[in-house]
């Protein structure tokens, strides 16, 4: 399998290549150079499969440079710190169906893919005898989660940028607390998005990524993709076996775009039908329902939310679906990419009708998210998180009679229980590993959003072999 950037400046590289490159050396994304398909008759022998071993088949399709069994091993040890046996636990309401991606260590959807990401870093680091310096911008539960992934591991250090007081305190203790030698949190004066504009503008200044054996672990890396690429294969073949082979929608709270483009990923590589609509749902940060509703791709000023990981305007992993909008021209995505950089807005509207049939787009407002969190909790007796309220508002306004829809619940509600309990009127039982997170010693750097202070700070601070 060759990987290649939806700028076409670099020549095809191996799934490890990539995975050690994160931002391709053009600017661009990386995306293997074509989609594996599954045809019926294989996508029906997988339906008894664990987790795990699905997780292996369907990554073997993309990763063809690291020998089988290491692979498996890769797998298995990246979800053997989950709580649920089943990893990715399914609870079924009728036909609306909710994928719970919370039990890994940081009770977040992003430890599914950075579990992963952590140990194939490490593989890859021992295996070249080599180290790396990860750097990377969160909306909040990313920097948790990555931290979780490689956190102790002696080839690596992490240099992770969060908006201050941006972020849940559940979200920001959960990183500041990680007291390892190889972890260096920073919160900035500002937004995610000059965060992560900060970052992508350090991995561009190619001699200092070389330099400083810098790593990416925000999902511009592919690796990241690919592992959620897993979980909706395996809902497709869970609801399929519960509900008779029928057609599955998918409501994808998202921000980023990371997470329903996998979703995409999936839909083009499984069986036709097998994945019916995809539901992308935004918070007041709309710059992607707005895309899909009037192509109008534009950013506009970040309002805090009850969401937070959502509040973002300039969506990282957008360039890889425009790449493929784009009829796979490179050359016309870094164009439209540059008149983004320049002028804030790229104008859809001559392709309305292809994003349409990819996508729906739906808002959720502040009301609608606690309205949710309240009435499917009277209805059902089951409590979600901000973020996935605003994907089940989505699912309850476009669920079609007869069709399955599965939402992704992204977080355990007790990260953000106090919106949670104001929703609900009640007090909700917090797990265990976020109980005493409060009284716990926090270290952080509180800086300006400012690219030279941050580079001065990961060149002092860097590994270096």
């Amino acid at each position: 399998m060759q990987y290649i950037s939806t700028r076409g400046g670099i020549d095809p590289v191996s799934f490890t290549e990539a995975v050690l490159m994160g931002l391709a050396t053009d600017g661009g994304l990386i995306l293997p150079r074509a989609i594996p398909r599954i045809g019926s008759e294989t996508y029906n022998e997988w339906k008894d499969l664990s987790y795990k071993d699905l997780a292996f088949e369907v990554m073997s399709r993309f990763v063809d440079d690291i020998p089988e069994a290491e692979l498996r091993n890769l797998i298995y040890r990246s979800y053997e710190s989950f709580d649920s046996d089943e990893v990715i636990p399914l609870v079924h309401h009728g036909s609306l169906h909710i994928m719970e991606l919370f039990h890994g260590p940081t009770l977040a959807f992003k430890d599914v893919a950075l579990q992963f990401l952590g140990n194939v870093f490490e593989y890859l680091l021992e295996k070249n005898d080599s180290i790396m310096n990860i750097l990377g911008a969160t909306s909040g539960d990313t920097g948790s989660a990555a931290i979780y992934g490689v956190r102790g591991k002696e080839r690596i250090n992490i240099f992770i940028l969060h908006p201050h007081e941006r972020v849940s305190k559940v979200q920001e203790k959960q990183m500041t607390t990680v007291m390892d030698s190889n972890v260096f949190n920073i919160a900035i004066h500002g937004t995610f998005d000059d965060g992560q504009a900060i970052v992508k503008s350090i991995f561009n200044d190619l001699d200092f990524k070389e330099q400083q054996s810098l790593g990416a672990i925000n999902s511009i890396n592919w690796a990241r993709v690919l592992a959620q690429v897993v979980y909706y294969v395996h809902a497709c073949l869970h609801i399929s076996n519960h509900e008779n082979d029928k057609a599955t929608d998918f409501s994808v709270p998202t921000g980023n775009f990371g997470d329903i483009f996998a979703g995409y990923i999936a839909k083009r590589m499984l069986p036709e039908g097998t994945i019916r609509k995809l539901l992308l749902a935004t918070n007041g940060n709309d710059i992607l329902t707005r895309m899909v509703q009037d192509g109008d791709y534009s950013l506009s000023e970040v309002t805090p939310t009850s969401s937070p990981s959502m509040d973002i305007q300039s969506a990282s992993n957008f360039e890889r679906y425009l790449y493929y909008l784009l009829d796979e021209e490179p050359d016309r995505t870094k164009q439209a990419m540059t008149q983004f950089a320049e002028t804030g807005s790229i104008n859809l509207t001559d392709f309305q009708d292809q994003i349409q049939r990819d996508f729906i787009a739906e808002k959720a407002t502040e009301e609608d998210v606690t309205a949710t969190i309240a009435d499917f909790h009277k209805e059902h007796g089951y409590i979600m998180d901000p973020h996935t309220a605003v994907g089940m508002h989505c699912a309850l306004k476009h669920q079609r009679k007869g069709i399955p829809v599965c939402c992704l619940a992204t977080a355990h509600p007790g990260k953000f229980a106090e919106t949670v309990e104001a929703a609900i009127g009640q007090t909700i039982d917090l797990p265990e590993s976020i109980q005493n997170l409060m009284d716990k010693e926090s270290r952080c750097e509180l800086m300006d959003a400012d690219r030279n202070l941050i580079m001065d700070f990961v060149k002092k601070h860097a590994k270096h072999g």
